[in-house]
């Protein structure tokens, strides 16, 4: 397949030039967005919804209930539709509990303690309680598991992985963008589950459709799972797949029409660090030059910056600070190419994205 088209089919998968009516829509159609940046999160799937969404806008969707972030896939935290939630971790929380494990002996984090965590936590969370990170932390010191150092987080995604909580509501922040969620039970938070038939071909029909064209390569390193269970779960999805190369690897789009392309749509867009657009490829040179990877991250401390897309191609990165006081200023955009964008152009992508952001 010819690069052009296959940036241009991504462009329509992903939402960016065929936005969702709604950020819940955005939400279902991505299944699972990176967001360990929270405003990175939230912004990804404005960017993919129609109209102007503020930040606002996408804080109500998490207070309604309809979407939540958890650690869904490779040890990462991802915003994902509530009603998802349970079926993705049944396929990925094993796996990643495995991947902790040597974390957990070290902080001494074992089976009795992680039970007695389970306990104090469900009775503080009962009748729909809620919690920030730190009232949880402390509430779990009052019960007798210590979270000092690193060991409140380990064992906060302990209790994540096993369905216990979710990072639900946000908390308010007076003069900036909230970067919290209040963390609550799961089964009193989300009210619907879906069950999917069979969720392994689910979880790559679901992908090649917000991500395709792509492989089994791909979903195998977006999901965190083994190349043959990625092969396997493409072969159970072949119904709702069509392959559209074979060389090396097969590669899928969603059978059926692809997203409509709207023209309202700017060709550069402002897109937030680890971008699924970029991240979520086991091949990332598609969208990017080779040379600009390393500029782009994952650098050494694990960063990947935000994105400059020009008709699909990366072209560059920006910076912008969301800390109380400074969340209001202009972002400051880095080119690699120089000549691959007007001013007017980028401008404009970087000052939708400061509106996202003060609204």
């Amino acid at each position: 397949m010819r690069q052009r088209e296959m940036i241009e089919r991504r462009l329509r998968s992903h939402r960016l030039s065929a936005p969702a009516p709604t950020v819940a829509e955005a939400a279902a159609h991505m299944l699972a967005t990176q967001g360990q940046e929270f405003w990175g999160g939230r912004w990804a799937l404005a960017v993919r919804t129609r109209g102007t969404p503020a930040l606002s806008g996408v804080d109500a969707a998490f207070d309604r209930g309809e979407i939540v972030r958890s650690w869904t896939m490779r040890g990462t935290i991802h915003i994902i539709p509530a009603r998802d939630l349970a079926w993705v971790l049944s396929l990925t929380a094993e796996r990643q509990s495995r991947g902790a494990a040597a974390v957990h002996r070290r902080e001494g984090i074992d089976a009795d303690v992680l039970a007695r965590a389970e306990r104090v936590t469900r009775a503080a969370l009962a009748g729909g309680g809620r919690l920030t990170r730190a009232e949880l932390f402390g509430v779990l010191e009052g019960g007798g598991v210590s979270t000092v150092g690193q060991r409140g987080y380990h064992v906060l995604v302990a209790l994540s992985l096993r369905g216990v909580v979710c990072q639900g509501p946000v908390v308010p922040r007076e003069g900036g963008p909230s970067r919290e969620q209040y963390l609550v039970r799961t089964d009193e938070w989300i009210v619907e589950s879906a069950s999917p038939a069979d969720p392994f071909a689910e979880f790559f029909a679901r992908y090649v459709a917000s991500h395709g064209p792509a492989g089994a390569r791909d979903f195998a390193w977006w999901s965190g799972l083994p190349l043959g269970v990625a092969r396997a779960a493409a072969g159970a999805a072949s119904d709702r797949l069509v392959e559209i190369d074979a060389d090396p690897e097969p590669v899928w789009i969603a059978a059926g029409p692809a997203p409509r392309r709207l023209t309202t749509v700017p060709d550069v867009l402002a897109l937030p660090p680890f971008e699924e657009y970029y991240l979520s490829y086991a091949d990332r040179s598609v969208p990017c030059a080779s040379e600009f990877l390393a500029r782009i991250g994952p650098g050494m401390n694990g960063i990947v910056r935000p994105i400059l897309v020009s008709r699909g191609e990366i072209v560059g990165v920006w910076t912008h600070s969301v800390a109380v006081g400074w969340h209001a200023e202009h972002p400051l955009p880095e080119l690699f190419v120089p000549d691959a964008a007007t001013d007017a152009e980028i401008s404009g992508a970087l000052e939708r994205y400061r509106d996202f952001i003060t609204g």
